[in-house]
């Protein structure tokens, strides 16, 4: 049987990027033309969009005003990751992403895992993308009058169950061919379709688009920010805290899905002019600038009206037109505008990382080549970007996907810790190999490489007494806290006194959580491992336990189709196989 840890040297991966790679379709290197600031105003367009301008609402709705820390703690954990990322991406400035660098770090089974994961992570993030940009699209067509047939802007389900006036006019209005109604998600599948071409005519063409999309939104959203400041009632802000810690928590989901766009960057790393200096550079911009933004989108919202009433797909219009103010409604009218050209950003910087990871995949071996074709002409991965369009731009059609940005989320998060836990395990490795005084290590081909260095490192804080401490004070505040201590999370009866594997259920993924966070701090203490990737390491993990099992069983069950082709396809034919183990 092969082995599924070999790992992919960094060493050979730096030299296929400095020669070219080919597949034997077309030409091998993409245009390098992206720079700091190309790369921030990517991380923006990912970053702001549907959060912003909708999911806050209901996050602010569950949390209160205290919905801010939320904002504050998920910053603080993306940036621990960004961290790791940026090391990473200094390290292996090639596509690919996590997936890319969990092949360096853990070998060829777990970087599969994490491809495939991202390839579930972006594809279902944009059909909800584009899903959410066909609602915000058609009310403002609405808003001038003009008027797309119901049966033509939802999917078929929402419109059988008719629980609101549209969804009923669909059911009834829609025409019927064999018997089957049509109806379906038109604008959402055109979205698609002109993001998709405007990818695959060329990395300057998503450039200059991403720019000017960003500067436009990042224009209103201050006009937001200064006009709704003179609406704003300290009093609203009173209860800081309404629903508790527990409140605030449970928009994790939400506001995490709208912090990942530092990952999607990572994967135009083969499209950089100096992807090792500026990478770094743009996911920290892009994080910082964003955090801001969204601390003070969230005060703004939360002072105008009280948190109770913002539980609405719109919360920015909607806050304005609220006031009933012939200004504010103007402003609620463009806030309409910057919603569409907002979620457009989005669903472009996403579409554009996707065809990316595909093609790293391939190049390989682990997908078929045509997977790593690049256009002669256009310098993109051609066939990666159009079955990326119809992966997307088809289920838009038909598909209501309440439910994925939980479960975009979860690959996220899943993807983060492995990137945290790949430098951990790298600087292991720098260790051990000063400690016998030679860095040199085997690589895949028999060959000494260089244990793998980096030109952007994360500062070392030794975690060795910090984690352990960590551990024992969260231990002490959780019995301390919880309701009926340690006996009151072991109680798994409902209210009849009936033990139930729903509540079992809800309570595994925090017993697994603690017992990450133990062995953590026992080898933090033994093998004085780095604080930051340890903190990005536990962050994450925590926050795929606020993420809901039903959305860690959906994910389980897409990572084992995904073993399942592993197994029949891509362990026989890795570029790796047959070679040297490392």
């Amino acid at each position: 049987m092969q082995n599924i840890f070999r790992r992919k040297s960094v060493a050979h991966i730096l030299k296929e990027a400095a020669e070219g790679h080919t597949d034997g379709h077309g030409a091998g290197s993409m245009n390098k033309v992206l720079g700091v600031r190309d790369l921030t105003f990517m991380g923006i367009a990912a970053i702001v969009g549907a959060g912003i301008f909708s999911t806050i609402g209901k996050a602010s709705f569950d949390g209160g005003p205290g919905i801010v820390l939320l904002f504050l703690f998920v910053s603080v954990a993306c940036g621990f990751s960004a961290l790791c990322y940026a090391e990473f991406a200094s390290m292996v400035p090639v596509s690919g992403s996590a997936y890319t660098y969990s092949y360096v770090a853990f070998g060829e089974v777990i970087a599969w895992i994490i491809g495939w994961d991202l390839l579930m992570e972006y594809a279902i993030g944009n059909i909800a993308v584009a899903i959410s940009w066909s609602d915000y699209f058609t009310t403002l067509l609405n808003g001038f009058g003009l008027h797309i047939p119901e049966y033509l802007t939802m999917d078929y389900w929402t419109a059988k169950d008719m629980l609101s006036p549209e969804a009923k006019a669909a059911w009834l209005n829609a025409p019927t061919i064999g018997g089957l109604k049509v109806i379906c998600d038109l604008p959402a599948f055109l979205i698609t379709f002109v993001i998709t071409a405007i990818i695959y005519v060329g990395i300057k063409e998503s450039k200059r688009s991403t720019n000017a999309m960003v500067i436009l939104k990042m224009a209103i959203i201050v006009l937001v920010l200064v006009a709704g400041a003179f609406y704003v009632q300290p009093a609203n802000w009173e209860p800081f805290l309404p629903n508790g810690i527990g409140g605030v928590l449970s928009g994790t989901a939400a506001v995490f899905f709208s912090y990942i766009g530092f990952d999607a960057i990572s994967t135009t790393a083969e499209e950089c002019r100096n992807p090792q200096r500026d990478l770094p550079k743009a996911m920290f911009n892009s994080l910082i600038i964003c955090t801001i933004v969204y601390v003070l989108i969230a005060l703004v919202l939360t002072g105008m009206v009280s948190y109770k009433e913002l539980n609405v797909g719109d919360p920015l219009a909607f806050v304005f037109s609220a006031m009933h103010n012939k200004y504010a409604n103007y402003i609620a009218g463009v806030v309409a505008v910057s919603a569409v050209i907002a979620t457009a950003s989005v669903l472009l910087v996403f579409q554009l990382g996707q065809p990316r990871i595909w093609m790293s995949m391939s190049r390989d071996g682990l997908l078929p080549p045509i997977f790593a074709r690049i256009h002669p002409k256009y310098k993109t991965p051609s066939f990666s970007t159009v079955l990326t369009g119809l992966v997307v731009g088809i289920p838009a059609l038909f598909l209501n996907l309440q439910v994925v940005v939980d479960l975009t989320s979860v690959g996220t998060l899943f993807a983060f810790v492995l990137v945290c836990g790949g430098i951990l395990r790298l600087q292991q490795q720098r260790k051990k190999a000063m400690h016998l005084r030679g860095a040199d290590i085997i690589d895949e081909h028999g060959e000494k490489e260089k244990v793998p260095e980096s030109k952007f490192k994360i500062p070392y804080i030794n975690s060795k007494w910090i984690v352990p401490l960590m551990f024992l004070v969260a231990i002490m505040l959780f019995l301390k806290y919880y309701p009926g201590g340690l006996s009151g999370f072991f109680d798994f009866k409902d209210d009849k006194g009936v033990v139930t594997w729903h509540i079992i259920r809800e309570k595994v993924p925090y017993l697994i959580f603690t017992a990450v966070f133990a062995i953590t701090a026992i080898f933090s203490f033994l093998k004085d491992f780095s604080l930051v990737p340890v903190l990005g390491f536990l962050c994450c993990s925590y926050l795929l336990c606020e993420s809901g099992t039903s959305n860690w069983e959906r994910f389980l069950i897409w990572l084992v189709i995904g073993l399942v082709i592993y197994f029949l396809y891509g362990i026989k034919r890795s570029k790796l196989a047959n070679k040297p183990v490392v």
